[in-house]
């Protein structure tokens, strides 16, 4: 029986991506966003079905969802949009993906209320389909099956990837706050640029800094490690500046000055082509470590990071779409299909463990 799947923010650097990737693949989505003149001329090319709603009407939503099986969210940034897909999803009984990697929309997600109404409803909600968190969850799953008892995980990844318009605007929202952990199991937060250390993320050890990446949520609804950091390169300098930076958080969080930023990047921001992101890998590392001392590391090398969204995006979809029967409720990408999911990825290597 076909099935109807839509994506939405399809206008979008990463929306588009994945639109023309599943048409190649021979995938058919419905292609949906707010404005018309964005989405339309895109369908039309693709010769796909076009949708234009703005997610401020719940009912509006409801109603372009009746007949959809499955949503890939892609219009961010996701701590504005993604609830009310969520709810619109939930009342059509259709499956949410979305690629966020914010920690505060994986909590929203995973949490109990909402976990509880997506089993009852049997509808599956998935955040973080793409680089944002598959090869990390994946990570995090494959040292938690080779260490039953690890108590603490470190994640990252490296990469030289350009970054795109959607991408920088997340970034944008999240300057007024810091960085983020896990310690306990309790979310915390502590000033970005003062932790810092080496790591071979897989091309030599490299100084590091953490970030507040969306694992420090999602590796622990898929492992239940309750210490969770994650890390990318970054040198002596760049971490000093980050340290700077906390200075100006008051005026970075300012709604005139958010909106001036995110004007400049629509301006001057379009994302790495294809030829950028085919000499472009990503190199996936993982660390845990028990009560005991004993330490265990995972690496994998990855395609680039938005050719694994899409690739990613579409795989999850695509497995959604084919099981007529499937357990509604929060997921991970880890927790439905498996540590090895991101081996089967195209572009990605095995697993390496020392």
């Amino acid at each position: 029986m076909s099935r109807n799947w839509m994506i939405y923010g399809a206008n979008g650097y990463t929306g588009e991506l994945i639109a023309r990737k599943a048409v190649q693949i021979g995938m058919i989505p419905v292609l949906a966003g707010r404005s018309f003149d964005k989405i339309k001329p895109l369908a039309n090319e693709l010769a796909l079905e076009a949708r234009i709603f703005s997610l401020e009407d719940s009912n509006e939503v409801k109603k372009n969802l009746g007949d959809i099986d499955l949503v890939i969210h892609c219009a961010g940034p996701f701590s504005i949009t993604s609830a009310q897909m969520i709810e619109g999803c939930l009342a059509a009984g259709t499956h949410y993906l979305d690629i966020t990697g914010e920690a505060e929309v994986f909590e929203h997600t995973h949490s109990s209320e909402l976990a509880g109404r997506a089993e009852r409803a049997r509808v599956v909600l998935c955040s973080g389909v793409g680089f944002d968190v598959i090869p990390t969850d994946c990570t995090a799953l494959k040292l938690k099956e080779m260490m039953p008892d690890a108590t603490h995980l470190s994640l990252g990844f490296q990469s030289d990837s350009g970054v795109s318009p959607g991408t920088y605007k997340t970034m944008i929202q999240g300057l007024a706050t810091g960085s983020l952990e896990r310690l306990e199991g309790r979310l915390t937060p502590f000033p970005l640029g003062t932790k810092h250390r080496k790591i071979d993320f897989g091309k030599g050890p490299q100084t590091a800094m953490a970030i507040p990446w969306g694992d420090v949520s999602t590796a622990f609804y898929t492992t239940g490690i309750p210490n969770i950091n994650t890390w990318i390169p970054m040198s002596a300098i760049m971490i000093r500046g980050a340290r700077i930076m906390q200075l100006l958080r008051p005026l970075l969080g300012n709604t005139a000055i958010q909106g001036l930023l995110k004007k400049m990047v629509e301006k001057k921001i379009s994302g790495p082509d294809e030829l950028s992101r085919g000499r472009t890998p990503a190199y996936i590392w993982g660390e845990a470590r028990n009560e005991k001392g004993d330490i265990l590391t995972a690496r994998i090398q990855t395609a680039n990071v938005y050719s694994l969204t899409a690739d990613g995006a579409l795989a999850v979809a695509k497995r959604l779409l084919d099981q007529s029967n499937i357990d509604g409720g929060s997921w991970t990408p880890a927790g439905l299909f498996g540590a090895d999911f991101i081996e089967e990825l195209p572009g990605s290597g095995k697993f390496e463990l020392s």
